[in-house]
């Protein structure tokens, strides 16, 4: 009978720590663990893959982009977690922002939090007509003005006053639901729909203002700050951004309330920003956009959601082709420091551009030693320039009535 030599990934282990293999039947691959490797902590651990896949820098995006989501300014006085007054901090000036956006083909870059009164004057004096075409500046509700009697009325106003000024849109945080209370920061929290709200929706619409909705957080922060949840790290790394316990409506709670506000004002246009708040679960998110005509999503700070399905993504990206717009979330350091994932510069719109561009496979999805939103990397959609043309500025150059 002829003996054939096993392959080395199927013999038993040999040497110190191995089992001795016993007439018993022991299983002749478990080994005794080495005691001393059990201590590494979970920060510590930051592994290289061992993956020898093509690797592509793409420095200039195929066509020009309109980055529909930036953060340049802030307000400056925030009352548990609502801005209030309209003072604000300034993050950058145009001369540090302009050179990485002609560098990496940023033809537009949108300040979403551009602030309310005298302070929105300012954003649009210091960004939009410092460097025309360059900048465009958004708005924000007067959060300080809502315990007046006279509110929505007031609000409507102040939008208006916004948009002869120069404002472009409005943009919402997440301060509806989740932070906005009866009292500023006091008393039960108000809802995404609530209805003093209508007059401002309705005036958006009369002027054509689209509105930039950020409802809610990805679902795992929602959940308990456990072993199970995904997003340990991050939440260990920023708790303020975990909204666990009966104090807080559930991730589903905020999303059917948007979902009510939006079909209550059916010519106002929303972009539901960060994937609908659910890039988690496209299908959803899918539903919605059919469902409701009005809306549009952007990517920011989702790509590493995104990467992660690229086959369910890219089919997302095919069928809602008209709707999805590019943008980043970005912030200029050092304000943008502790969130990579949302860093300016030029490697952060460099992965943007990997991700849609190419067919890479297991990449990082943000500019940071470990991944700051989870542990994965991403695959790249490889997108037709078809499609790139509309994600990178058609779209938005639709919606914010700018030259194609």
């Amino acid at each position: 009978m002829t003996h054939q030599k096993s392959c080395l990934c199927c013999a038993p282990p040999t040497g110190a720590g191995t089992v001795r293999i016993e007439a018993s039947g022991k299983n002749p691959l478990q080994t005794a663990p080495d005691a001393s490797k059990g201590g590494l902590r979970l920060k510590d651990f930051q592994p290289r893959s061992m993956l020898r896949v093509p690797q592509t820098r793409i420095e200039q995006p195929r066509f020009p982009v309109i980055d529909v989501h930036a953060h340049l300014t802030w307000s400056k006085n925030v009352r548990n977690g609502v801005s209030v007054g309209e003072e604000i901090t300034v993050f950058a000036t145009p001369e540090e922002l302009l050179p990485v956006m002609d560098r990496k083909g940023v033809r537009t870059l949108v300040n979403l939090t551009g602030g309310t009164g005298k302070g929105l004057e300012e954003s649009i004096r210091l960004f939009d007509r410092a460097a025309p075409g360059r900048f465009l500046t958004l708005t924000e509700p007067s959060f300080g003005l809502f315990p007046e009697p006279d509110y929505p009325q007031r609000q409507a106003d102040a939008i208006a006053h916004a948009h002869r000024v120069g404002a472009r849109g409005l943009k919402l945080l997440k301060t509806l639901g989740l932070y906005l209370r009866e009292r500023i920061d006091e008393g039960p929290l108000v809802g995404v729909d609530d209805r003093r709200f209508d007059p401002m929706w309705e005036t958006c619409a009369g002027l054509g203002m689209p509105v930039f909705l950020h409802v809610s957080d990805p679902e795992a922060f929602f959940l308990p700050t456990d072993e199970t949840n995904e997003r340990y790290e991050e939440l260990a790394n920023h708790p303020d951004w975990s909204f666990y316990g009966p104090e807080f409506p559930s991730h589903q709670e905020l999303i059917d309330a948007r979902n009510r506000l939006i079909a209550r004002h059916p010519g106002t246009t929303f972009v539901l920003l960060h994937v609908g708040n659910n890039a988690e679960n496209l299908a959803a998110v899918s539903d919605c956009l059919e469902r409701y005509p009005n809306t549009l999503v952007d990517i920011s700070a989702r790509i590493g959601e995104l990467g992660r399905q690229p086959r369910i993504a890219q089919r997302f990206f095919d069928r809602f082709q008209d709707r999805i717009l590019f943008g980043t979330d970005a912030v200029p350091s050092p304000y943008g420091d502790d969130v990579p994932q949302q860093l300016f510069g030029d490697a952060l719109y460099e992965i943007y551009y990997r991700f849609l561009e190419t067919e890479d496979e297991y990449f990082d999805y943000a500019p940071a030693p470990t991944p700051p939103q989870g542990r994965w990397s991403i695959y790249g959609l490889g997108l037709s320039d078809a499609i790139l043309r509309k994600i990178y500025h058609g779209n938005a150059a639709r919606l914010l009535d700018l030259p194609p």
